[in-house]
């Protein structure tokens, strides 16, 4: 590699270094009064520190000076050592009192700062596009938030202070041992550079493993977030053992990665304890060869002075490099997030601004499209339909021909790749997208209910709705007669995902939420296809005042729901293949035809 180029990467390097350290520093920055006032104790309790040496081996030296010594010689030795002792205590006192307000400023400033970060990410997680969840596993960007934020946490909480604490206890140091015994200083000065370098090399080392290792933790987690939450399935299809072994896989490969960067640790450790052990005998000793002889070159308050310096130095030193560590993993934690942060969310990629009425009138002109991730795959092609407000589109097609795309379109999870939507002839790509999906309510087969309340889970569809209003809507899907039958009403909890009801229930409960938003669009996503009878008949009755007087567009399983459609599509593999309401289809004997025939002989 040329020096040019080597010198290039090494400028990005610091570039995107200072750029993570300003993503840090714009979350302190409302809180950079109190956060100043906190380095503030922390460099005067430091310093505070830095005196214990110096006043301890004035302490310990005080009364070498001679075998025989007269009163006053006594007196002035014993007046000596006390006013030491005082001062010493007095240092202790000063030094509790910074280092209190230090920690309890460092952590108030910590806490807001991580507040107002979580806040930030999960602000910008939840407006995200549906292909950035495509992409990304949900229980591994939740584990990726929690363990990068809890690293921030311990940084910005102790560790940079206490990396900051031993910089100036080295530099400090140095300074007093010069003047202390400036051959001695010089013998110190010797070692502390190796050791620096070595610090800067393992640093860089250790953060790379920490990083890999922090990737198999969030997978792990992803992992038993997955089996667990699908656990009916994995019982279901007795795969215990396969989700047990993905994970023992996965737990395998970052135990290895820990064991090696436990090696490396433990190498480094060593030979740092090996280096500075050695220094300090060497430094000892040849302190003491200075205090002998006829006539010494150092006194003994001084030499009691540079070993107690060389011992808060040495330790200091030995901490140095697993402090650089973690806050190197810290970076890595922040580019994580900065990554997250930096992704456009929908409001950014879509910035259609438009707020036109939306009364229900909906029209794709030759839309084409397939997903971003799978851009060989063609979802749609050449679609082409308008539905008129107020009236019931349905959509019918084998699984994979495109129904729930032209649902997921209506509602701008994803855009067209050719051809455009309109919403009373406006272009839905010109339209804001909160204002549009404010005006559509969907119904999907498989009901996502909150763990919370009844209440709570049907004011999702309108949180500002009155008790009153919620009971309406409760009443309009007949959910209210199984909801007052519970003791505790609209207040009971329905449990993870719902898992307190039953699936006609839980059906009810999205119907009436829906009604609560009383949108202009209802989309019915095959609302009733995995109920039994009496369930079903309960639910299409709420279905059908829930799509009176707007416009509905039903992916159908079962096709006796969709006699009254005012059109029916017939989709095969993205394509518009027959047209029609129910009786002009059943007279052209094509493809609707045979799967009317085929259900009425399945359900027979």
């Amino acid at each position: 590699m040329s020096r040019k180029t080597e010198e290039n990467k090494q400028s990005k390097s610091t570039v995107s270094t200072m750029k993570k350290w300003r993503f840090l520093l714009r979350y302190l920055k409302p809180y950079a009064l109190s956060y100043g006032i906190g380095w503030l104790c922390l460099l005067f309790s430091t310093l505070a520190g830095l005196l214990f040496p110096y006043l301890m081996g004035g302490l310990l030296g005080a009364d070498t000076q001679g075998g025989t010594m007269d009163a006053i010689a006594v007196l002035l030795a014993t007046s000596t050592v006390n006013a030491i002792a005082i001062a010493l205590f007095a240092l202790f006192g000063t030094q509790a009192i910074f280092s209190f307000l230090r920690v309890v400023l460092f952590n108030n400033v910590t806490e807001n700062a991580l507040r107002d970060l979580r806040n930030d990410a999960f602000g910008r997680l939840i407006y995200m596009p549906m292909d950035f969840f495509n992409r990304n596993k949900v229980g591994e960007l939740t584990s990726r938030m929690a363990s990068d934020i809890s690293q921030i946490q311990e940084t910005l909480r102790t560790t940079i202070a206490e990396f900051f604490r031993q910089i100036v206890i080295v530099v400090g140091g140095i300074v007093f041992l010069f003047f202390i015994s400036w051959k001695l200083c010089l013998i110190m000065l010797g070692t502390v550079p190796i050791m620096a370098i070595i610090a800067v090399f393992f640093g860089r080392f250790i953060r790379k493993l920490s990083k890999e290792a922090q990737d198999f933790t969030a997978v792990s987690n992803s992992i038993i977030e997955e089996a667990l939450m699908g656990i009916a399935n994995v019982k279901a299809f007795t795969n215990e053992v396969f989700n047990l072994n993905r994970y023992k896989e996965n737990t395998q490969k970052m135990r290895d990665l820990q064991v090696k960067s436990g090696v490396w640790r433990g190498v480094f450790v060593s030979f740092i304890i090996f280096c500075l052990f050695g220094a300090i005998v060497f430094i000892i000793w040849q302190g003491m060869l200075m205090t002998q002889g006829p006539s010494p070159t150092l006194a003994k308050e001084g030499f009691y002075q540079f070993i107690l310096f060389t011992i808060m130095m040495g330790a200091s030193i030995g901490s140095l490099p697993e402090l650089y560590a973690n806050i190197q993993k810290s970076i890595g934690s922040v580019e994580h997030l900065l990554g997250l942060i930096s992704t456009p969310t929908e409001h950014e990629v879509n910035k259609g601004t438009k707020k036109p009425e939306v009364h229900g009138n909906i029209a794709f002109k030759n839309v084409t499209f397939h997903y971003p991730q799978r851009k060989e795959v063609t979802v749609l092609e050449n679609i082409s339909f308008e539905v008129a407000e107020n009236s019931t589109l349905a959509l019918v097609g084998s699984s994979g021909s495109g129904k729930s795309t032209i649902a997921s379109l209506i509602l701008r999870y994803y855009e067209p790749v050719e051809g455009e939507i309109l919403h009373q002839g406006t272009s839905a790509s010109e339209m804001n997208i909160e204002h549009l999906r404010n005006h559509i309510a969907i119904v999907p087969q498989e009901v996502l209910l909150f763990a919370d309340t009844i209440r709570e889970n049907i004011k999702f569809g309108r949180p500002e709705a009155t008790e009153e209003e919620l009971i309406e809507a409760a009443k309009a899907a007949n959910a209210w007669e199984f909801i007052s039958q519970f003791p505790e009403g609209l207040a009971t909890q329905v449990g993870d995902r719902g898992i307190q009801l039953s699936g006609g229930q839980k059906q009810r409960i999205a119907i009436a939420r829906a009604i609560l938003k009383n949108p202009k669009i209802l989309i019915l996503d095959e609302a009733t296809s995995a109920l039994d009878s009496e369930s079903e008949k309960l639910v299409q009755d709420a279905l059908d005042r829930l799509m009176a007087n707007r416009t509905a567009i039903v992916i159908a399983h079962r096709l006796s729901t969709i006699r009254k459609a005012n059109k029916i599509l017939v989709l095969q593999d993205g394509k518009i293949i027959e047209q029609g309401t129910h009786e002009i289809l059943l007279s052209q004997n094509g493809t609707y035809s045979r799967l009317v025939e085929l259900q009425n002989l399945s359900e027979a």
